[in-house]
């Protein structure tokens, strides 16, 4: 102690010490604001870096290129297995030839057609996903074979062993009797039964039913085993002109089309009862047919034609029965369409012009995401890997190969904000369906069922909410007396604890079951409940001066908690009663028969009652803080002018508090927005867009809470989701933003006060 007298420190006066706290606070204060912008800027960065790959651009490199080997014929076919070692090439002398993607060096030939004098007449892609090819010979019969890729691991490294499979045997099944040559064929099979439909050179249609006659029907053969199988012929209507089949995979229909566009959709479920559907001519006068084939799934067909045009028809449901109908077309290329390849997983396809220009295209979301024009190369064939990255083209000199990066081409503004035509609907809807087991499935990535859900969620929260917290706030802070506002503040405030997740709890376990049993009292409380309170004040002011000046300014509030109580009571007591009287007993099958309303037990009444008492602290406490804070020189030289306290209320107090009353309410509809865990447990969860009170939803917060987890990391959907939570802040920055605007003016406008 005697050391510090004598360092002899100055001794700070009070100010000076006020000062040195004003200035260190202010220090910390400025610190916290500046950690929370550099925070939110943070989130706002990460959020925009794992969306943006969504919107970037596709890109194709060249990787090799070597020369055709052309002793084994033309090339018909090319694939490429998963790893993008190995390709095969189909050849019209009846070879499959397997090469190294890399070097071009020959690793396997196999002659399909060995010991048979027919030639190849035509080809045609069966099942892309399954790699099962058909030949349609000379001689009236046709040839199934399946290229396969074997992967084993010796010593540790990965070998891939082609080989061809024949799933209908390896002798060729003979179609047409009297042995005309085949100049188009198509096949599909499934566990039960297989199909082919071949059009002979004299211009007939001839169909082949496939069953197997042991257990196990049309399972995969190797090359040493025979096929055993019941065979039935059936001719098909003729159809002037036929160049090309097509079967869905279900073989229910077969479509056939002519050079010029006309397809004749026949149905073939039954082989005893084939008939013609519909036909439809899907190209403009002189216009021909260059390619036909469908997308991934069997359910939509790809057409292009010779002015470089390629459009998607997919059958649409109308009065139970489909017709082809057109649904999109895509960027028209420069010359005519030779041959389109579609992607195994995704609904996207390849294009190749006569002038070397190759596009590639999304169909769901219409969108062109790549397109190149090779200078000085014929392509005459592409294939494309099973994973859409690596792309092979050839032509009769040489075969080259691509690497494609291509990662999200799903996306773009129409799927996510626009009204979209998918397979298998009757027209264009606004559909939020992220994920399936199928490849074939077409997901469905719109936002507007989302934002709508979070919007009508907010709304139906925001109108329980708002009236109750700002009447409560404005008489709490304006006629409660000082020891109730003591207790009653500080009570509602601490509301604002309770955590969400119990709410949500409460509100989908408790409230949702309640409220369907309950529906008519709930609903009467709002007729008995103001007229209950007018009745009961209309007595209070009847009664005796005496009586009424035993109760103190301030406290009559009080009087009403039983009065509530005893109302609420009364009308769910009355529920069933009234139910039975005005809704025979069932208001659920009213509302369904008489307005077309469906009932759902979690629907928007319940997130709004639920999400309305989280909501309810949030305004009530800022609100009542701002009517409060008005000063009382205001209140009472209006009061002293002659002003009622309800005039003062209204011109005086709410306009001097109604910046912070704004605020109140635009935080709250902030946190409604936002909120995650109520909207989860006290809703179904569909993305439905239904503004009805008795319908569910799904808000954006939730998806994201619900999706997340299960979504594959850095994939289209897991990206999605976080453009969705990229949405949401900027829709609450911009909305927070335009409030704090009008706050602003209105504190400017009635600071005069």
């Amino acid at each position: 102690m005697q050391l510090l007298n004598h360092l002899n420190f100055p001794k700070l006066s009070r100010a000076q010490i006020r000062t040195f706290k004003d200035k260190l606070t202010a220090f910390y204060m400025a610190v916290g604001g500046i950690g929370v912008i550099i925070t939110i800027l943070l989130i706002f960065f990460y959020l925009v870096y794992t969306v943006y790959p969504l919107f970037k651009s596709a890109d194709i490199s060249e990787v090799n290129s070597f020369p055709v080997n052309t002793h084994y014929g033309q090339t018909l076919h090319l694939a490429v297995e998963e790893q993008n070692k190995i390709a095969v090439q189909y050849t019209n002398k009846g070879y499959a030839l397997f090469f190294d993607t890399r070097t071009g060096k020959q690793i396997k030939q196999i002659d399909l057609l060995a010991n048979n004098k027919a030639k190849v007449t035509s080809f045609k892609i069966s099942q892309l996903v399954n790699n099962t090819v058909i030949f349609g010979l000379s001689n009236g019969r046709v040839l199934i074979a399946k290229h396969h890729f074997r992967i084993s691991y010796p010593d540790d490294k990965m070998h891939i062993e082609p080989e061809i499979i024949y799933p209908a045997g390896k002798k060729p099944i003979l179609v047409d009797n009297k042995k005309q040559a085949l100049i188009d064929v198509a096949y599909q099979q499934n566990d039960e039964q297989a199909r082919i439909i071949a059009i002979t050179d004299d211009n007939r249609i001839l169909m082949v039913l496939l069953q197997r006659e042991s257990s196990g029907l049309l399972e995969e053969e190797d090359e040493e085993t025979s096929a055993e199988f019941t065979k039935t012929i059936v001719d098909l209507p003729k159809i002037q002109g036929a160049q090309s089949i097509l079967i869905e995979p279900q073989q229910r229909i077969a479509y056939i089309a002519t050079k010029s566009g006309e397809i004749t959709v026949i149905d073939i479920s039954e082989e005893d009862n084939i008939n013609v559907i519909e036909k439809v001519h899907l190209l403009k006068d002189n216009q021909t047919l260059t390619s036909f084939t469908f997308l991934t799934g069997g359910i939509s067909i790809l057409v292009g034609n010779n002015e470089g045009e390629i459009a998607q028809w997919f059958p649409v449901n109308a009065d139970n029965i489909p017709h082809l109908t057109f649904i999109r077309s895509f960027n028209q290329q420069q010359s005519g369409i030779i041959d389109i390849e579609t992607e195994q997983r995704r609904k996207g396809f390849v294009s190749v012009t006569r002038d070397g220009q190759i596009a590639i295209f999304n169909s769901t979301a219409k969108r062109e995401v790549l397109n190149v024009v090779i200078p000085e190369m014929s392509i005459q064939h592409i294939a494309l890997s099973p994973r859409a990255d690596f792309l092979i083209t050839a032509n009769n000199k040489e075969i080259t190969t691509w690497h494609i990066e291509n990662e999200h081409p799903e996306i773009s503004w129409a799927i996510l904000w626009e009204q979209v035509w998918y397979e298998s609907y009757t027209e264009p809807e606004y559909t939020w369906q992220s994920s399936s087991a199928d490849n074939d499935f077409e997901p469905k990535y719109s936002f507007m069922p989302l934002a709508f859900g979070t919007l009508k969620a907010a709304f139906y929260a925001m109108l329980f909410a708002i009236p109750l917290a700002i009447m409560g706030a404005i008489y709490t802070a304006y006629f409660m007396a000082p020891k109730m506002r003591a207790i009653v503040k500080p009570s509602i405030e601490i509301m604002e604890a309770l955590p969400t997740v119990i709410l949500g709890f409460l509100a989908g376990l408790w409230l949702a079951p309640f409220l369907e049993e309950n529906l008519v009292g709930v609903f009467s409380l709002l007729i008995v409940m103001p007229m209950g309170i007018l009745l009961f004040s209309f007595g209070w002011q009847t009664l005796p001066k005496k009586i009424r000046l035993q109760v103190p300014d301030g406290w009559h509030a009080a009087l009403l908690i039983p009065v509530i109580f005893f109302l609420g009571w009364v009308a769910l007591s009355l529920s069933p009663q009234l139910e039975v009287f005005f809704f025979d007993g069932n208001i659920q099958l009213w509302l369904k028969e008489s307005l077309g309303m469906d009932f759902d037990q979690r629907n928007a009444l319940v997130v709004g009652i639920a999400m309305g008492v989280a909501v309810i602290p949030t305004i009530f406490s800022i609100a009542e803080d701002a009517i409060f804070s008005v000063p009382k020189h205001l209140t009472f030289g209006s009061l002293a002018l002659g002003a009622t306290p309800w005039q003062t209320l209204i011109r005086v107090v709410i306009l001097t508090a109604s910046p912070g009353i704004f605020s109140a309410v635009m935080i709250g509809m902030g946190r409604a927005v936002g909120e995650t865990m109520i909207v989860l447990m006290a809703t179904g969860n569909t993305p439905v867009m239904d503004f009805s009170i008795f319908q569910g939803m799904r808000t954006l917060s939730a998806n994201i809470a619900v999706e997340v987890p299960e979504a594959e990391v850095a994939s289209t959907h897991y990206r999605i989701l976080f453009l969705a939570a990229l949405v949401l802040f900027l829709f609450t920055f911009i909305f927070n933003t335009a409030a704090e605007i009008v706050r602003h003016r209105l504190r400017k406008k009635y600071s005069s006060l």
